[in-house]
């Protein structure tokens, strides 16, 4: 996200113009359907509607969030124009084992690797915000099913709950052998970033037989157990 606040070009780039790609090799191959990854915290910015459903008003606060709702858009384009079935999964934040412990993105990773490393977490912010934390297996389930559905449209994909930055640090120091992280220091917040995050999954629950099933403690320790 940071990346396309500075780089918002580079971001169209590859969020818009790659969808584009991907859905004429789709329409001239005749691919049955599409499944455009997307995003739910980015799109629907800061609202007071929480759990957020899909069908709120979008109002993004970065590139990030306008370009995937632009690629969004031409999914269902390409519906209307060509027929070609597409869904979008607007992901809450999504987190598991093997991401990036020293990368821009991911925070569970990066705050897993600082307790594995014994470092000081930065926290951004006061720490109260809160994100939709969802476990990448669940998220994984969420596309094999649908890929088999006819859903199409947005559907948001998440835990349906709201977990702070301190309360995720909380959870860490309860499913880790290792005892609690360091106290974080706190630097300010950063811009393009909304303060409260919670999907409403009531359409993957109702029309995709989907919600998710694996708690942010035990997606915790899954992360932990794979860093040694």
């Amino acid at each position: 996200m940071r990346t396309s606040v500075e780089n918002p070009r580079h971001d169209v780039t590859t969020n818009v113009l790659g969808t584009i790609v991907v859905l004429e090799a789709a329409r001239t191959t005749a691919v049955r359907r599409v499944l455009n990854n997307s995003t739910g915290r980015r799109l629907y910015g800061d609202e007071t509607t929480l759990p957020t459903p899909e069908d709120h008003p979008v109002r993004p606060l970065a590139p990030y969030g306008q370009g995937k709702y632009a690629a969004e858009g031409y999914c269902e384009l390409y519906h209307t124009l060509h027929g070609l079935p597409t869904v979008s999964l607007r992901y809450g934040n999504v987190y598991g084992p093997r991401q990036d412990v020293h990368g821009e993105a991911g925070v569970v990773a990066i705050f897993c690797g600082h307790l594995v490393e014994g470092r000081r977490p930065t926290v951004y912010g006061d720490g109260r915000q809160t994100r939709d934390w969802v476990d990448v297996g669940d998220v994984v389930r969420a596309n094999l099913l649908a890929a088999e559905s006819d859903l199409t449209g947005p559907v948001n994909i998440g835990w349906g709950q709201e977990t702070s930055v301190l309360e995720l640090l909380d959870a860490l120091g309860e499913v880790s052998d290792r005892g609690a992280l360091p106290e974080p220091q706190f630097a300010p917040e950063r811009p393009g970033e909304v303060s409260r995050s919670c999907l409403d999954v009531t359409r993957a629950r109702q029309e995709l037989g989907w919600e998710a099933q694996i708690g942010l403690r035990d997606g915790l320790r899954r992360v932990l157990s794979g860093l040694g």
